[in-house]
């Protein structure tokens, strides 16, 4: 059953800062990957799942033609190739099936230090340049604003410099970037996060099946991000309070403490951070013994 045609293919990011994101939270959905250096192709070696290294802008593609099953891919590059089908008349026939935690970042327009900011009708009549027309131009619609697009491939940040825009829309992160140009970000147009997306055609029922395995997995992992499981001993009488401090925690395990009827172990999975601060409150609410641990995957 695990021949050739019955192997997923799943487009990634061959370089770039969503790569090694990628591969971290496949690996923690238990997949081992085998890859030559500089090869394209890396085989599943424990999981009927191959990946595909290119291009973030060819993996929508890839996925809606059915060459690949699977992509992760930012959804600042799926929108704006949904928008560039969308503008030639086609329908993007990709499938978001999940949105993932990592690989935020954001679209922003952006002006020259010491220029006044009114509002979007700043940008009427100016020169923008971007390496995202098709969502810049959206924007630009939906403000009834006139303006020249300018479509440049990369260094979008150093074109006010070069003459070549007045303004420019592009990918925010920490906003270094940003600065180090002497540019002031000013309005989001695009919130983006990497996105697991699948292709519109029907698979086999293999196929279909591992899908969901991986779905599950891939939200096993995601759900404890953040998450530390927390073991503590306290007297009975301070069950309340240390049930309150508990951050992000459900329903925490009680468990008798043989030998002493007045104590008791606390077990609890908090889904939040657990800083210093809380583990001293804790304390002072009576808890002793306590130890926090990662929590690496969880299924509910």
């Amino acid at each position: 059953m695990d021949n050739r045609q019955n192997r997923l293919k799943l487009a990634v990011q061959k370089s770039g800062r969503l790569t090694d994101h990628s591969l971290d939270i496949l690996a923690r959905c238990g997949l081992k990957i085998s890859r030559g250096k500089d090869q394209l192709i890396a085989y599943g070696e424990n999981l009927p799942l191959d990946l595909l290294f290119v291009r973030d802008d060819d993996i929508p593609d890839l996925v809606q033609e059915d060459v690949c099953d699977l992509g992760l891919v930012g959804l600042n590059v799926l929108e704006e190739r949904r928008l560039e089908m969308l503008a030639r008349g086609a329908e993007a026939k990709f499938q978001i099936l999940r949105a993932l935690d990592f690989g935020y970042c954001r679209l922003s327009l952006a002006v020259p230090e010491g220029v006044e900011w009114k509002g979007p009708q700043t940008l009427q009549g100016k020169r923008i340049a971007t390496t995202y027309p098709a969502v810049l131009g959206r924007y630009l619609a939906e403000h009834s604003i006139d303006a020249e697009i300018v479509t440049l491939s990369g260094a979008v940040e150093i074109a006010p410099r070069l003459g070549r825009a007045d303004f420019i829309c592009d990918l925010v992160s920490s906003g270094s970037t940003l600065a180090a140009n002497h540019l002031r970000e000013v309005e989001t147009i695009l919130q983006s996060q990497v996105v697991l997306i699948r292709t519109p055609v029907k698979l086999s029922a293999f196929k279909e099946e591992w899908i969901e395995r991986l779905l599950l997995r891939i939200d096993g992992v995601e759900q404890v991000k953040e998450s530390k499981y927390i073991m503590l001993h306290a007297p009975r009488s301070a069950l309340p309070r240390i049930r309150e401090l508990l951050p992000g925690s459900e329903f925490p395990t009680i468990i008798p403490l043989e030998g002493s009827p007045d104590k008791v172990a606390v077990h609890a999975v908090c889904r939040e951070n657990v800083f210093w601060e809380t583990l001293e409150s804790l304390k002072a609410a009576g808890a002793s013994s306590l130890l926090v641990l990662p929590v690496e995957k969880m299924l509910s």
